[in-house]
C-alpha cells in the first residue's frame, strides 16, 4: 500500500501524468524517474517494466494499489479550476490537466500507468475499458458506422453488433463482401488469429480493401498480443485487445483496450475519453493495478506459451500427416491420436499462406498460444476434458494455466466436436503427455 509519511498527500494533490499525454522528459518529483533518451530503442520486455516510471511519484518499487474513486483537489485556491469541458481551451478532454486526477471514471493512478505501458508496447495511444466488448462498443459509438464488415470469430463481438443494428439500423456485411458495398466511414472488424481455431488472416489485404473506400480497419489482435503481431505495421487503423486474456494473463481481471493509429488519435482520443466517462466503462483501480502487475511479464509469458502451443500442434498434426520426426511420439502414440483426433487448426499449419509471404511477415515471432482440435465424434469431445489433469475445463484463455473447452459450452456457432486449447506456461512435454493419457483413457473407455 502507499506510504503514509506525507508522500501520498503530495501524490493525490499533484496526481499522475495522463497516459494520453507523453510522459515528462525530466523528473519533477524527488521519487520520480525520468525515461532516458535511449528508452526509444528499448526492447518491449524492457518497456513493459519501465514505460510507466515517469508516472511513479512514490518510492515503491512495486506499484501500490489505489482503490479510491475520488481525489483531493489542490490545497492552493489560486490554482483551482472547475472540471468542466467548456472551460478548457479547445474543449479538449480530459477535463483535467495532465498532472491531475479528479474522479476514477475519468482517470486513476493504476489505469494511467497501464495505458502508458500499453502505449509503449502497441506503439500508439491506448484507452482502457472494463472489458473487451465494452471497448468494441465504445468504438462503434464513436464511429457510428452505417455498415460493418465482419467474419467468423468471437460470438461476443457479433452480439455487440446486434445491439447497434437494433438501435441504429447499422448493416452487418460479410468479411469478404464486395468492396463496393463499403463507403467512407464504414468499418471492417477483422479478428486474427480467429477464435476459436487460431487461424490467421491477411491484415494487409483487408487494410487495402477498407482504405480504398475510405473505411477503417479494426483488428482484434487478442490472440496475438505483442510481440507476436503488430497490426499497425500492416495497415490497421485501430487495434483492439481483450486485455482479460494475455495482457491480464492470470484469469483474474477484465479489461479491454483500444489503440488508435497516431495520426487519427489527435482527433479521436478526446472524444473516446469523453465517451468513456458517460458510457461508464472505465476499469476499476484494482483492475488497473492487476493489469500493470501482469503486463510486466507479457513477453515472457506469450513467447513461452506460443512456443509450447507450436510444439503441441506439431505433435498432433504430425501424427495425422505422418510428419512425426522431432515430435517425440512413439508409434503407439501416433495410433492413439489417429483413433481420436480428426483435425487440428492453427496458424502454424497454414503452409500456403506461409509460402505466399504475408504470414511470415505478419507473425514472424510466433503463431499464438491457442489452437483447436476436432475429435472424431461429439461424445469424444465432450468426454476428453474430464480425462485431463493439467488442462482446466473452462472458458476464456490467455492465463498462465492451460485451459481446454468443449467449445459448444459457450459458443453455439461451432461444431460440437471442437475443443479449444489455450496453452499456459507449463512444460509442453508434460502437457503433451497429459493429452496422450487422456486420449488413451478415451480409447479404453469406449473400446476404440
Amino acid at each position: 500500500m502507499a506510504e503514509t509519511n506525507g508522500t501520498i498527500g503530495q501524490e493525490q494533490q499533484d496526481g499522475l501524468v495522463s497516459s494520453t499525454i507523453p510522459p515528462p522528459a525530466t523528473a519533477t518529483h524527488p521519487a520520480q524517474k525520468a525515461l532516458p533518451p535511449q528508452s526509444a530503442s528499448w526492447n518491449p520486455a524492457t518497456l513493459a517494466m519501465h514505460a510507466d516510471d515517469p508516472l511513479n511519484l512514490l518510492t515503491d518499487v512495486a506499484p501500490p494499489i489505489h482503490v479510491s474513486t475520488t481525489f483531493r483537489y489542490a490545497s492552493d485556491p489560486s490554482v483551482l479550476r472547475p472540471f468542466r469541458l467548456s472551460d478548457r481551451p479547445g474543449n479538449n478532454f480530459p477535463y483535467q490537466d495532465a498532472d491531475e486526477h479528479c474522479y476514477s471514471r475519468l482517470t486513476t493512478h493504476s489505469t494511467s500507468r497501464l495505458e502508458a505501458i500499453l502505449e509503449s508496447l502497441l506503439h500508439n495511444p491506448c484507452v482502457t475499458y472494463s472489458s473487451g466488448l465494452s471497448a468494441i462498443h465504445a468504438l462503434l459509438v464513436h464511429l457510428n458506422p452505417k455498415r460493418v464488415s465482419i467474419g467468423d470469430g468471437y460470438h461476443g463481438s457479433h452480439g455487440v453488433l446486434a445491439l447497434h443494428t437494433r438501435l441504429s439500423g447499422m448493416k452487418v456485411l460479410d468479411l469478404d463482401c464486395d468492396a463496393n458495398e463499403l463507403q467512407a466511414g464504414d468499418l471492417i472488424m477483422l479478428e486474427t488469429p480467429v477464435n476459436p481455431t487460431g487461424k490467421a488472416l491477411n491484415i494487409s489485404h483487408y487494410a487495402e480493401k477498407a482504405h480504398s473506400k475510405g473505411a477503417y480497419l479494426m483488428v482484434d489482435s487478442t490472440f496475438a498480443p505483442p510481440p507476436l503481431q503488430d497490426p499497425f505495421t500492416h495497415g490497421a487503423d485501430i487495434v483492439m485487445h481483450s486485455g482479460t486474456k494475455y495482457i491480464g494473463g492470470h484469469s483474474d481481471m477484465l479489461c479491454g483496450v483500444l489503440s488508435i493509429r497516431q495520426d487519427l488519435a489527435q482527433d479521436w482520443l478526446p472524444r473516446l475519453l469523453e465517451d468513456r466517462v458517460f458510457l461508464g466503462s472505465v476499469m476499476g483501480g484494482l483492475e488497473g493495478w492487476l493489469g500493470v502487475r501482469s503486463v510486466r511479464t507479457l513477453e515472457l509469458r506469450v513467447m513461452r506459451q506460443s512456443e509450447s502451443a507450436g510444439r503441441l500442434v506439431d505433435a498432433l498434426s504430425g501424427a495425422l500427416t505422418g510428419a512425426t520426426v522431432g515430435t517425440g511420439l512413439s508409434q503407439s502414440d501416433v495410433e492413439t491420436i489417429r483413433k481420436v483426433v480428426e483435425d487440428v487448426q492453427h496458424a502454424s499449419l497454414q503452409s500456403d499462406d506461409w509460402k505466399a509471404g504475408w504470414l511470415k511477415k505478419q507473425m514472424s515471432n510466433g503463431f499464438g498460444p491457442v489452437f483447436a482440435v476436432s475429435l472424431k465424434s461429439d461424445e469424444l469431445a465432450r468426454r476428453l476434458p474430464s480425462k485431463l489433469h493439467l488442462f482446466h475445463h473452462a472458458t476464456s484463455l490467455g492465463g498462465v494455466e492451460s485451459l481446454i473447452e468443449w467449445r459448444t459450452m459457450t459458443d453455439g456457432t461451432v461444431s460440437r466436436n471442437l475443443l479449444r486449447v489455450s496453452v499456459g506456461v507449463e512444460d509442453y512435454r508434460d502437457l503433451l503427455d497429459d493429452m496422450l493419457q487422456g486420449f488413451r483413457s478415451l480409447t479404453e473407455e469406449l473400446e476404440l
